[in-house]
């Protein structure tokens, strides 16, 4: 008994659907079909919106950050603290940090991290660039904010070392117990990063 074959341009929308982070086979065949029987209209304006987003956006000639002008609004903000950088890894990470409303200087943005395995290396993510904003006379710390991952650590360590050669003072983002939770469901290493870096 053979098995019913997606039609062509189906399967090329599944297989773009698959594409995206934590979508599975299955679950690009669900969007899929509820867009083309559901909510075709929902599709169309996505459509839309994809090919806006390739067409307009672009980096920030400054922070590295997704922007429609050549430097994005925090970046040419007078509000802002020029005299501390934050860099992350992602523009999805920026946006963690600026809902928290906790911080108000600038932004470099990697677009990655460090992999090594994966052929990522420094030249791939333009470390000149963000050397040139660190460097630029204004800048009097440097806060790294990269993920407690193995790869987020690593390029921590790496511009850590990179930045405190140039005279820059370098903090790296604190690890603890999140707020809210009980010591009995965190996990070993987050108690032992919030023991070694009490105050």
């Amino acid at each position: 008994m053979s098995s019913l074959q997606d039609p062509e341009p189906l399967q090329k929308l599944v297989d773009a659907l698959k594409r995206l982070p934590g979508v599975g086979v299955r679950t690009a065949r669900r969007m899929a079909y509820h867009m083309l029987q559901h909510d075709r209209q929902g599709a169309f304006d996505l459509s839309a919106a994809l090919d806006a987003a390739l067409s307009n956006l672009r980096h920030c000639a400054l922070c590295n950050s997704f922007s429609v002008l050549e430097i994005c609004e925090i970046c040419s903000s007078p509000k802002r603290d020029s005299t501390l950088l934050c860099v992350v890894e992602t523009p999805a990470d920026q946006n963690t940090i600026e809902s928290s409303h906790g911080y108000s200087g600038l932004y470099y943005v990697l677009m990655g991290r460090l992999a090594p395995l994966e052929g990522i290396g420094p030249n791939q993510l333009q470390f000149e660039q963000l050397l040139s904003r660190a460097l630029n006379g204004t800048v009097k710390e440097v806060i790294l904010a990269t993920n407690f991952t193995a790869e987020g650590e690593t390029t921590a360590h790496y511009l850590s070392d990179l930045l405190e050669s140039k005279g820059l003072k370098v903090t790296r983002l604190a690890r603890g117990v999140p707020a809210g939770s009980e010591l009995e469901y965190v996990d070993a290493g987050t108690i032992a990063w919030a023991l070694m870096e009490r105050r």
